[in-house]
């Protein structure tokens, strides 16, 4: 708020002018104070009940006026079109696509950089490792159609759920490459300098999958990821592995020519590559889920809550499915008539075992992989 005075000099003109400033300057710290409560109303919401009702949830997320996301690539499950339906839904809402490449680990370290600044991530997309790890960085929130998620994809409390999941698979340029049958088949001599996978086990969750599918198609189990490190010690000790972070444009360019990636990630380099084909070994398949977290931080609270439960809307769930990825809600979705059929009959066949690691498989294989995995591929 302005105050203008044409500075002519009478004593209670002045006193005036200083007593409407003062009261001006009260009600703008009044606004502030006011600003400050709604946002700490929204940091410790851990429902819609806490804002009264989802209007009064979207209203809050509105009157802040901006949402920041990170990791998010457009071509990644279908997340571009989910970010456009979003900002078409919400145009009061700014939608910042905060480093769509980067790994989930790097999500974190970007939230702790940027703590206490708007720049700060307000959500996480995040592997089960890492979010195992940070569960101190989230904040806990229920989204109204919570007992439709399966009780195996959510912590109890909120802190990260499971939004979209698919099974591990391997893709490839058909026209360079005979068709894989087996991880074996990876290591001879026609893949030389041609194999990688989506980052670094470590810290991304499609590279941490990528060891868990070759653990379990060497014949070992979850309990032990060692002989998933081993394949790829052999594969890196035969020349084949490709030390090269994977985007569409590597693959386009034909820079990644093979790739380890989740099956719904390499299905849409088709898109690019009309001789890009995928295959889910058979034998044990290896499937997982990614999860949603709130940051406990987050600089716009109220608009990360409503990116959350527009998540898990039908439709929303059904745009992950368009992406070729299987939504948490699926299964009730089928029983309540929302999913979308045509789009869950055009999945790919799934092996016909499965597994899928649990919290303690993913923690103490994130154990594992930090003490060897460096060494293993040096």
């Amino acid at each position: 708020m302005i105050i203008r005075s044409t500075r002519r000099g009478r004593a209670a003109a002045g006193i005036a002018l200083t007593a409407i400033a003062a009261v001006a300057l009260a009600g703008c710290a009044g606004t502030a104070d006011a600003a400050s409560d709604d946002s700490a109303k929204a940091q410790s919401a851990t429902s819609v009940a806490d804002f009264g009702t989802f209007a009064d949830l979207e209203a809050a997320a509105k009157a802040e006026g901006k949402l920041n996301v990170i990791a998010l690539p457009r071509d990644w499950a279908n997340y571009g079109a989910i970010l456009d339906l979003f900002t078409q839904r919400y145009p009061e809402i700014s939608i910042e696509e905060q480093s769509p490449d980067i790994s989930s680990a790097e999500e974190i370290q970007a939230a702790k950089t940027n703590e206490g600044l708007d720049t700060a991530p307000d959500v996480f997309d995040l592997g089960l490792t890492v979010a195992l790890q940070n569960t101190d960085s989230f904040a806990p929130y229920k989204v109204q159609t919570w007992d439709d998620i399966p009780d195996a994809l959510k912590e109890p409390t909120g802190l990260f759920v499971g939004d979209y999941g698919g099974y591990m698979s391997v893709g490839y340029d058909s026209s360079r490459f005979p068709a894989p049958k087996s991880l074996d088949d990876l290591l001879g001599d026609e893949y030389r300098g041609a194999v990688a996978i989506n980052g670094d086990p470590t810290q991304a969750g499609a590279a941490f999958a990528a060891v868990g599918m070759a653990t379990v198609q060497s014949g070992g189990t979850l309990d032990d990821y060692q002989p998933g490190i081993d394949f790829f010690s052999k594969l890196n000790a035969a020349g084949n592995m490709l030390k090269l972070d994977v985007t569409s444009a590597t693959v386009a360019s034909g820079e990644t020519p093979v790739v380890f990636d989740w099956d719904y990630l390499n299905a849409t380099h088709s898109q690019s590559n009309p001789n890009w084909k995928v295959v889910v070994f058979d034998g044990t398949g290896y499937a997982g889920y990614y999860n949603q977290a709130i940051n406990k931080n987050a600089p716009h609270p109220a608009a990360a809550r409503l990116w959350q439960e527009f998540l898990y809307s039908d439709e929303v769930q059904n745009l992950w499915l368009a992406g070729g990825a299987r939504p948490a809600r699926m299964d009730a979705m089928q029983t309540a008539g929302t999913l979308d059929e045509k789009l869950a009959a055009s999945l790919p066949a799934t092996p016909d075992k499965t597994v899928v690691p649990t919290e303690q498989q993913s923690t103490d294989a994130g154990t594992l992989l930090g003490e060897k995995w460096a060494a293993a591929v040096s």
